[in-house]
Formats: structure tokens, sequence, C-alpha cells
């Protein structure tokens, strides 16, 4: 069988994506086109961080998943048995190929020697080297550790070389009716009980990356002002962002609200897709917010260029720097222009701009284009 044919045929594919939240959400386009365009429709599996594996109840295109701290990824540890015992696991599902998904810095061969040795018989990906025998089907990186495409974009077009297509190329996702009764409740507990009527803004201003963070005190300036304007403010964030969230609320003159800690995943998707907007750092909840149509405020720190929010109303605030496309953790030169040198007017100004926007209701916001502001 010819490889083209054995893609056509492939029903049983494990997805691979190691890395974070949102780069498993902007990859839900591609996944959508792998599952709809086979000679029937397929089976799919998501191999993802144990953080990007729980985002599963949200996946429709998804049937499973399985969670792994690949000792290639950041932040994880070395432990053989760990990744013996996930080789027999793949092993054991019998997948008929491997789409092998990664940003433009990030080397696949050694999830494809994984699923190499797991015994999957074809495997697609992009790499800037040659993988030999370790990808039946290479496609060349060309765009190096400085990308341009979209993160989106760059996915789907891996999985148009096999002719897998989606039927739309907005992001897939799907909120449990429990976790929507969820945040109903916890909306209503801080004095959001129609918040679909209210006046109201969601603010996440943590991120896994400090030089993806805008300064507290430039949180708590702009949440000032905004609730001057008549808005409640409600912090998101996990429980470990609790601290990051009263550090900013106490340097604010004005009231606001905390959900931190106190949602689910799938509970932060629901209650971001109730907010008339949303205010985020370059992270997993800008992502997840425009999965759901919500429109944001990304506040984008210039260590990548690729994964501004995807088909939602957008406003994307950033100075312009020489060091732009560091892909750094920590900001290497310390002054962290990028974001310190956004003014807050600057974000209160694109939160009252995308509101008057998108004031015509939810319906319309994905058929409206993004736009960066520097």
């Amino acid at each position: 069988m010819d490889d083209d044919a054995a893609w056509r045929r492939a029903r049983r594919i494990l997805c691979v994506r190691l890395d974070g939240v949102g780069d498993v959400l902007m990859t839900t386009p591609a996944m959508r086109a792998l599952r709809i365009s086979g000679d029937e429709p397929r089976d799919l599996t998501l191999l993802a961080s144990p953080a990007g594996a729980g985002l599963l109840p949200l996946l429709p295109d998804v049937g499973d998943a399985m969670a792994y701290e690949a000792p290639w990824m950041k932040g994880a540890t070395n432990d053989a048995t760990r990744d013996n015992r996930m080789i027999s696991a793949i092993r054991e599902r019998g997948f008929d190929a491997a789409v092998i998904f990664t940003v433009c810095s990030q080397n696949p061969l050694p999830a494809a020697m994984l699923c190499h040795l797991a015994e999957i018989p074809i495997r697609l990906a992009f790499c800037r080297e040659n993988p030999y025998g370790l990808l039946t089907r290479w496609i060349r990186d060309a765009e190096g550790e400085r990308a341009r495409r979209h993160e989106v974009r760059r996915q789907l077009d891996l999985v148009a070389t096999i002719g897998a297509r989606p039927d739309r190329e907005s992001m897939s996702i799907h909120i449990p009716g429990p976790a929507r009764d969820d945040a109903m409740r916890e909306l209503a507990d801080i004095g959001l009980a129609r918040p679909s009527d209210d006046r109201w803004i969601a603010v996440h201003p943590g991120a896994s990356a400090p030089s993806r963070r805008y300064p507290e005190e430039g949180f708590a300036e702009v949440g000032d002002a905004l609730a001057e304007a008549g808005h409640r403010i409600v912090f998101m964030g996990s429980a470990a962002e609790r601290d990051l969230i009263g550090s900013i609320r106490s340097r604010m003159r004005r009231p606001s609200s905390s959900l931190a800690g106190r949602l689910t995943l799938d509970g932060l998707a629901a209650v971001l897709s109730l907010a008339p907007l949303a205010i985020a750092n370059n992270s997993a909840p800008a992502h997840l917010a425009a999965a759901v149509g919500t429109p944001v405020v990304d506040l984008y720190a210039l260590t990548n260029l690729q994964h501004m929010p995807w088909m939602v109303p957008s406003r994307v605030l950033f100075h312009d720097v020489a060091c732009k496309e560091c892909l750094a953790s920590v900001c290497p030169v310390g002054h962290h222009a990028c974001l310190r040198l956004v003014h807050p007017s600057a974000v209160v100004d694109a939160a009252n701009d995308l509101l008057r926007q998108t004031s015509g209701g939810r319906g319309d916001r994905r058929r409206r284009s993004n736009q960066a502001v520097a």
C-alpha cells in the first residue's frame, strides 16, 4: 500500500501535542480535519502533557487522552521506567498512524522515536533535519525558530499534506452542561446572577512564563479605570495565582471580585464563554476565551509572534522591541519592555473599543477580524 492510501485508510490516529493547554487548543482545527477526512470517520487519541490531557472533556473531536511528561519537554523529570511504560501503553492501543504536532522551536524526533518504538506504522511531522526512518511522511520545516505562520495555520498546513482539511477553521471546544451550571453558580455567588446582561469583564493576570506577564500595577490601574466606568472586574486564576491576584486587588482603589482557585479548566471555559470581554496575557486563558468566542484584549509579550487570538474579535497590545521573538520564559535583557511599556490607558481603550464593537451580540464575533496594536 502506498503512503497516501495508508493515510486515507488510517482509522485510529495518535495526535501527539506535548506542550501546554493553549497549544492543544490551537491544534483543534487540525485534529478536526484529521477526524473527518479519512475513508471513514476516525478515532483520535491525544497524547499530551498532564495539563493538555485535562482538556479532554472540552474536545469534541478527540475520543481519549493519554497524559505523558515527556523528558524532552520543559519542566519534565527523567524517568526511563515511565517512558517504557508509555511506549508499551501506546503499542497496546494498536494505532494506525501518528501525527506529531510541534511549535517551530521544537524537535519532533524524540516523539517520532517514541511512536516508532510503539510500532505505529506511519508517522507525520514537520522537521528541520532529515529524520530518515523515524518519519514516514517528512514535511521540511522551513520556518526555523522564527515563525511567521499562526500556530493554528501551521498545524492545518501539516495535516493538509495528507489530504486532511476541516469543514471550518475555528477552534473546537464543547462545554459540558455541568461545567456551565457550576459557572453560573460561581458567578451568582459573587453577585452576577445574570452574567449575559451584567457589565463585567474577566481578567486573567497569570501566565506560566514570567516574560509573558503584564505588571501587577498595570493590571490594578486597568481594573480601576474600567470599574470607574461601571464594569465589574472579575479576576480568574488557579489556586497558585491567588497571591498574584490578591496583590493586584490590594493595589486597586475600586472593589473587584475573584474566582481564583474556584474553577476547574472546564469551569473556566464556561465562565469565559459568558463574559462580555476577557483581558489576559498571552497564555492558555486567552486561547480558551478565543475558542469560546469571547473577545480578548491580549497583552502580548513578543517572545513569539504566532500565538495571537484566532478567529475572534481581539486587540493585541505590545511595545515593539528589537529583541522580539526571543522565545524566552524570562526576559533575557531584563527590561521587559515589550509589555511594561504598554500603558494601562491603551488597555482600557482597547477594552472599551472591543465592547463597543461587539455590543450587538455574541453571535457575530467570529466573523470579525483580529487586530494587532503596537
